[in-house]
């Protein structure tokens, strides 16, 4: 089991610094920004649905 799980550790960990050679950082911040936008939206939407629910 432990010799499976470092595998995958360095595995996913080469993947990782052999892709950051291709990401460049305007990449990264559009990437930040979408994923703050997509938890806000996801968050707004949620409330909005439990409140609608709570009132039928």
């Amino acid at each position: 089991m432990k010799n499976n799980q470092q595998l995958g550790i360095g595995t996913g960990s080469g993947t990782l610094l052999s892709a950051m050679g291709f990401i460049g950082e305007h990449d990264v911040l559009k990437t930040v920004t979408l994923a703050a936008i997509g938890a806000v939206v996801s968050f707004v939407v949620s409330w909005m649905l439990q409140r609608w629910r709570k009132r039928k």
